[in-house]
């Protein structure tokens, strides 16, 4: 019966460390997919803001201010594209927002690259230049 005698100590000291890497693994997890739906309703917010405007132009500072407005505080180096947009009446916008989450906060040392694409159509009876 001595031989046992310490034994929880030991099995818990050595298990320690496996439970926090599996809890900083659960943070580093949850923290990605929350950064995932924020780009992506950044990305569906600059699709329309950019429908709603009249020209090309209009439309990509409409959909840039929209998007680093969403981000705010969330992502490094939003960057903004409506490339593959049918700008026509009937058409469709389509806005690809990228920008960078910086992981350094859990001890990586790690930036991963987070993307999120929406596409809105044009009213068919609305006038763009």
């Amino acid at each position: 019966m001595n031989a046992d005698r310490g034994s929880m100590a030991v099995e818990t000291v050595m298990l320690a460390p496996i439970f926090l890497l599996f809890l900083l693994f659960l943070v580093g997890a949850g923290r990605l997919v929350e950064a995932q739906g924020e780009v992506n309703g950044a990305a569906r917010d600059a699709a329309r803001a950019a429908s709603v405007q009249r020209t090309l132009e209009g439309a990509e500072g409409a959909a840039e201010a929209s998007a680093k407005a969403a981000l705010e505080g969330q992502c490094d180096a939003p960057r903004i594209s409506l490339a593959g947009s049918v700008w026509e009446e009937g058409g469709q916008v389509r806005a690809e927002v990228t920008c960078e989450l910086n992981l350094e906060f859990l001890g990586f040392g790690a930036v991963k690259q987070m993307s999120g694409m929406s596409v809105v159509p044009l009213e068919q009876f609305r006038r763009v230049e």
